[in-house]
């Protein structure tokens, strides 16, 4: 029994600090790469200490005192014996004045994530490099979300975290006029992370990634407060998160969008999405994660009234369309095409990114396209599609609905219903 609350307790403090500790430790030395391998060792203290010493009363706490010494260890190792002993001094003065109240650590989140968006940074790496040092995603779960080599993936952020040391790269919220390089990196790893976690929003409670994720997302529009895309990402994340206790029936199966109970939804986080969404829309012009809302309160308003928005949302999806150019994008337009020109234009949308060799191992093109041809009437096309969405799903409730449409496609009367809507609007 000790040995097991003192692994929950690990878990716990991994899930929940993890991101928070690693900034604290990585802001004195800029040594990221290094501050991962003290708190790591930490943990792993933690595991065979706890359950012997018991749980302590301020897990944080301990696991940065212990993380610190492992980093003055290193210290000594690449300084002179005089150097080494007076930054293990001076460490040890600052753990003594901490060690007592977990919110006397500085949280420097911020700041290393504007760090890792630093021009110095590889553009295409400040994202995943966010993703994982901040929010503690795996090399595989970053290379999944970005569809690359899992081990190409970590070798490039093993690059970046050097060149935040090399460069000398500040621990800052940076200024005015350098936020708008910077900023794009920090909402795009903020949601990535709400992505990762609104995929897991089966449970009662939300998820840790999406929790972190929100409580980030206020952070950075309590912090810029003139930055419209930051208001976007937000009220995006909210739109979605409303929906949460509808998602799942009481027998806690897959409750397509079509088929949600709206009386479920948090009419006050759908509320706040909106004021955000009027704010960000009269800074300026609009941006994705704008654009993005704004097709999430589509989807809310026609279900909520009933009127059909669905050509809106094709015109929001031009829009998307027109700045990323993406394949994901292309596939959303398509479903939403669908509902306004039938399955077979939607269908012909989709032959731009069918040899895209991306989408063969991602989930929401083989369910969308499942969906598509089922509707069009090509019963085998359309099992192919679904079978093949079955093996890339890991959520049971989906499976489970997959399967269902999959055995109705002998039913001529079968119409599968609108899936779910992600955060992008990706059907899921």
């Amino acid at each position: 029994m000790v040995a097991d609350e003192a692994g929950r307790a690990a878990e716990r403090a991994a899930r929940e600090s993890y991101g928070r500790l690693l900034a604290f430790l990585a802001a004195r030395t800029r040594d990221v790469a290094g501050a991962e391998d003290a708190l790591s060792e930490a943990f792993a203290a933690a595991l065979r200490m706890w359950p012997v010493d018991g749980v302590p009363d301020n897990p944080d706490a301990w696991l940065l005192t212990t993380a610190r010494r492992r980093q003055t260890d290193a210290a000594r190792r690449r300084q002179t014996r005089k150097a080494g002993d007076e930054h293990a001094r001076l460490i040890g003065d600052e753990l003594e004045a901490m060690a007592d109240a977990r919110d006397a650590i500085p949280d420097r989140r911020l700041a290393l994530m504007f760090a890792c968006a630093h021009p110095a940074i590889e553009h295409g790496m400040r994202t995943p490099l966010i993703l994982q040092t901040i929010l503690g995603l795996t090399a595989e779960d970053i290379a999944a979300a970005f569809l690359v080599p899992a081990g190409t993936m970590g070798q490039r952020l093993v690059r970046a975290k050097t060149r935040i040391g090399d460069a000398g790269i500040p621990f800052r919220v940076p200024d005015p006029e350098e936020l708008p390089e910077r900023v794009a990196a920090v909402l795009d790893a903020i949601y990535a992370a709400y992505t990762k976690g609104w995929n897991e929003m089966g449970d009662d409670a939300i998820p840790e990634p999406a929790d972190e994720a929100i409580w980030l997302g206020r952070l950075v529009v309590s912090l810029l407060p003139d930055e419209p895309e930051a208001k976007g990402m937000l009220a995006l994340m909210l739109y979605t998160t409303a929906r949460r206790a509808a998602r799942r029936d009481a027998a806690r199966a897959y409750v397509p969008l079509e088929g949600q109970d709206t009386s479920l939804w948090d009419g006050s986080l759908i509320a706040l999405a909106e004021g955000l969404m009027r704010h960000a829309n009269a800074a300026g012009p609009s941006g994705r994660y704008q654009i993005e809302a704004a097709i999430q309160s589509a989807h809310v308003a026609r279900r909520l009234t009933g009127i059909s928005s669905w050509p809106a949302v094709v015109a929001l999806y031009d829009q998307l369309l027109a700045r990323t150019g993406s394949p994901v994008v292309i596939l959303n337009r398509a479903v939403a095409r669908a509902e306004v020109d039938g399955p077979r234009a939607a269908l012909a949308d989709l032959t731009p990114i069918e040899a895209d060799k991306r989408m063969l191992s991602y989930q929401p093109y083989w369910a969308a396209k499942g969906h598509l041809l089922s509707r069009a009437g090509d019963t085998a096309l359309a099992a192919e599609a679904l079978t093949i969405a079955i093996g890339l799903t890991t959520d049971e409730a989906v499976k489970d609905y997959l399967r269902g449409q999959l055995a109705s496609l002998q039913d001529d009367s079968f119409r599968p219903p609108l899936r779910e809507v992600g955060p992008g609007g990706e059907p899921l």
